[in-house]
């Protein structure tokens, strides 16, 4: 089988992360993959450096290649307009929460793949068709670090739907002092706790990365984050109200048992429910399912 696969990120996002793992993944499953994305990209310079089949995206480009694949892989709305007119059975992933404004848009996709139930709830209730719709959870990687860690972290971002505000405010109230990450896997290394609050989420793959670390995640009670984060076992959901938070995370941090035994349980689901070989399994049953219907 042979794939091609289109984001035009120019960040490296949760969702530009998820694209590498699974194009790194597909070949040694059989699965020739073949990536075009945005040209300067993070995302693009981590693939070649990984040796992946990747260049970057053009229209030109992408209708020649798709003339040598069996299907085509949208992992983001912009690309998933472009895929359009690639003239091959299209899957498209849906990341985030928020309603569609395209239903026909949708429509045109061979199967959507939702990384959540909270995702798969907006994109039904937007008009597509449930039978099209598949849940694959992301993946994250194994992250081991020593037991004793002291930091609290947030990731960083300037996106006005994160929470950086609140979670700035909820800190003062707290009388902790919050380090803004932008590499979440460094410095996971010296977290004990991560807070992530944003106004809407699709999933949430820096909680996830946090939980695979071991680490209780203190995160807003929206979207699809109940599905990873579980209220008092996995980590505390709260509302999006800076008292809220600072409570949180001053339970976390003031009974280092409670936060052990919820790092614990966080890195035992993600190895049951989010781990990068799940996510890459579920992509391609959804592939194989495709490939073998009557066109």
């Amino acid at each position: 089988m042979r794939t091609l696969h289109l984001d035009s990120g120019r960040e490296m996002r949760g969702g530009q992360w998820q694209v590498l793992r699974l194009v790194e993944a597909l070949p040694r499953e059989g699965i020739a993959a073949t990536l075009l994305c945005r040209g300067g990209s993070p995302l693009l310079r981590q693939a070649l450096e990984r040796g992946v089949d990747a260049r970057p995206l053009h229209v030109l480009e992408m209708v020649l290649a798709a003339r040598q694949v069996d299907l085509v892989h949208a992992h983001d709305a912009r690309s998933h307009t472009l895929a359009l007119c690639a003239g091959r059975p299209l899957v498209v992933s849906r990341r985030v929460a928020f309603p569609i404004r395209s239903a026909w848009k949708y429509r045109r996709a061979a199967h959507l793949i939702a990384i959540s139930r909270a995702v798969r709830d907006t994109l039904i209730e937007g008009g597509v068709d449930q039978a099209c719709i598949s849940v694959v959870y992301d993946g994250v990687p194994a992250l081991s670090y020593p037991a004793t860690r002291s930091r609290v972290i947030a990731p960083a971002s300037t996106d006005p739907l994160k929470g950086t505000d609140l979670v700035r405010e909820a800190a003062a109230l707290a009388g902790v002092e919050v380090r803004f990450s932008t590499d979440l896997v460094r410095d996971l290394a010296d977290a004990a706790l991560l807070v992530y609050v944003t106004r809407s989420e699709g999933l949430g793959s820096a909680a996830l990365l946090a939980m695979s670390a071991g680490v209780p995640v203190v995160a807003s009670n929206v979207g699809g984050l109940p599905e990873a984060v579980i209220h008092e076992r996995t980590g505390l959901l709260t509302a999006n109200s800076a008292p809220d938070i600072a409570a949180a995370m001053r339970r976390l941090l003031d009974d280092p048992a409670l936060a052990l035994r919820m790092g614990e349980q966080a890195r035992r689901t993600v190895e049951e429910q989010f781990s990068v070989e799940r996510m890459v399994r579920g992509t391609i049953g959804i592939y194989q399912h495709l490939c073998q219907k009557p066109r």
